[in-house]
């Protein structure tokens, strides 16, 4: 759920500060990755809530599958939702009409040093963890030292850039970093989760666990039912309520989660008045399904949301680990066979839109775009790495006539197979020098995951390859990802304008065998771990654009995933008795802001 996870003001003197830190920086309350922060020290509510939205009543959504852990900080088993966003807060919150924009939290003050190697933030005195204890400059150092230590990896990527924690006078943390190279580091700091050191044991924190972290957040854990449901009470003493970037947020006295085995169910619960609100993923269901009474008559309202920021990569991923996959002459042949306009109109009533980039529908893509002087001066020192076309920003995936058998796809892919050595042998396809059968797995968790991966392996089989898609449930899967134990899977990474280190954590080499990490591509290539670099060093908003694109230039060059589709706008039913703000934020819709009109 977009947007929830973020906080508080504090009342301290706003400064700009931007990419170019000035000679004199010092302490602020807001700060800005590019650009300016977009509000002042004296604004009183971010402009995407009601401020005056009443609080009370109920919130019921429903999540598929199932959790076995309470902790979403560690990798051990599927985490509860909700913890990260209502119970757990960071040092700053992140304004969601922004691209990377962070407002006092706990910490009421940031110091960004002049040489970008280290970053202090100055605790709110005000601030307290739900038993009522302040929060203090040790509670902040320990949860960096657990999470660097034993949190998951890209908590432990990301610190393992910190050189020194300390405590600097009664309320205050430094950070000291081994470079300045990373711009984004101190925003990343910024956002560290932070919970309660008497409360934690050390030793334990590694294991999954029913017992939630305390926290400082708006809610606590009231009750929980292992794997089925999970409920937040809004607590009555959070300190940080009265806060400008809290006010019209955290609407609801109770927010329950409830789980489901398939999306069908889950959708037969919202109908049944059950679930209250519900993202729709579903074309098809979108189009038909919600032909209903409570649709005609009023009391189910079917919104679509704008949202400003990238689709992002929705796609099938090859896992390049395995030998079958490792040449991507094969790989691209394969996406050359995703008929994405059959799909479209046949499964999805022709809702979805192809995704062509890593960060489609924004400025950050590279198609359309021919590599500027940056970009081909980023990627001199790798002549292979990018194909010609994608240089260019002339490249287009192969649009087919719809059919499902488009004969000319067919005959290309072929050729491109032929080339990479495989030759059809008595209706397989095989490596002509091993003689191993282009054969694999591919592995899904939902129902409509599999409707989509059987069309897609019906695609390949006229072409002798062989594709097998299996269902397991959501515990199965996850543990099958962590371990990087699968052929093919579908999966969207989600974007963002402004980009960071998270890239680190799905594309660079050091994580192709992280367990845990979101590289399910096994991507080990050195030209997209130096375009990372230079996106975390960029000192201009155009360098770091340049960057950017010659980053997707990489891993579209590389052939790691067939790109599948994505929808123009957010789709939300909801029962009518829930409100909503006027104004949509960048992020797009966020239902902390959302509230129930007393009855």
């Amino acid at each position: 759920m977009p947007g929830m996870s973020f906080g508080k003001f504090s009342l301290a003197l706003l400064l700009v500060v931007t990419l170019g830190w000035s000679a004199e920086a010092a302490p602020v309350s807001a700060v800005a990755l590019h650009g300016k922060p977009l509000f002042s020290d004296n604004f009183t509510a971010f402009p995407y809530v009601n401020p005056n939205a009443p609080k009370g009543g109920k919130l019921t959504l429903g999540v598929l599958g199932s959790y076995e852990n309470v902790n979403p900080l560690i990798v051990g088993g599927t985490p509860a939702s909700g913890i990260r966003e209502f119970v757990i807060e960071g040092l700053m919150a992140r304004s969601l009409d922004e691209p990377f924009t962070l407002y006092g939290l706990l910490a009421e003050t940031i110091d960004i040093a002049d040489d970008h190697k280290s970053v202090t933030f100055a605790i709110n005195p005000a601030a307290r963890f739900s038993d009522g204890q302040p929060v203090t400059a040790e509670d902040v150092l320990n949860s960096f030292q657990l999470l660097k230590d034993k949190g998951r990896p890209n908590h432990r990527t990301y610190f393992a850039k910190v050189t020194k924690a300390e405590k600097i006078g009664d309320r205050s943390v430094r950070f000291t970093f081994e470079d300045a190279s990373d711009r984004e580091l101190p925003f990343i700091l910024g956002l560290m989760p932070v919970f309660a050191a008497h409360a934690t044991t050390p030793e334990k924190f590694e294991a999954a666990s029913m017992t939630p972290l305390v926290g400082s957040g708006p809610y606590t854990v009231s009750k929980i039912d292992a794997g089925r449901s999970i409920i937040y009470q809004r607590n009555p003493n959070y300190w940080g309520k009265d806060l400008a970037v809290n006010r019209g947020r955290f609407n609801f006295d109770e927010i329950r989660f409830d789980y489901y085995r398939d999306a069908s169910s889950m959708f037969e619960a919202f109908k049944a008045g059950n679930i209250d609100l519900r993202l729709e993923e579903d074309p098809g269901r979108w189009a038909t399904g919600y032909n209903i009474p409570a649709v005609r008559d009023g009391r189910i309202i079917k919104a679509e949301f704008d949202i400003g920021l990238p689709a992002g990569m929705t796609a099938l991923v090859f896992n390049t680990r395995r030998p079958i996959f490792a040449d991507p002459m094969v790989r691209h042949a394969l996406m050359m066979l995703f008929d994405f306009e059959w799909c479209n109109r046949t499964l999805y009533n022709g809702l979805y839109k192809r995704t062509e980039s890593y960060f489609e529908r924004s400025y950050l893509a590279s198609t359309g775009h021919p590599a500027d002087a940056y970009e081909q001066k980023l990627l001199a020192p790798y002549p292979d790495a990018v194909k010609p076309e994608i240089m260019a920003g002339t490249y287009r995936f192969p649009t087919t006539d719809g059919s499902g058998q488009d004969r000319p796809t067919q005959r290309a892919a072929f050729a491109l197979l032929k080339k990479a050595g495989m030759v059809l042998k008595d209706g397989r396809m095989i490596n002509g020098k091993t003689g191993q059968t282009l054969s694999f797995e591919i592995l899904a968790n939902s129902n409509a995951q599999e409707a989509l991966l059987l069309s897609y392996a019906r695609s390949l089989a006229p072409l002798g390859i062989q594709a097998r898609v299996r269902l397991v449930d959501s515990a199965q899967y996850q543990a099958r990802l962590t371990e990087f134990d699968y052929d093919m899977i579908q999966n969207t990474w989600y974007a963002s304008l402004s980009p960071g280190n998270e890239q680190l954590f799905r594309w660079s080499e050091k994580t192709a065998d992280a367990k845990g990490s979101f590289n399910f591509a096994g991507v080990r290539n050195p030209a997209a771990d130096a375009m990372i670099d230079a996106m975390l060093a960029a000192n201009t908003e155009t360098d770091f654009v340049s960057s950017v694109r010659a980053l997707d230039r990489v891993l579209l060059s590389g052939d790691y995933v067939v790109p599948l589709f994505y929808t123009p706008r957010q789709w939300v039913p909801y029962w009518a008795r829930l409100k909503h703000p006027d104004k949509t934020p960048l992020f797009g819709y966020s239902v902390d802001t959302w509230w129930t009109e007393p009855k």
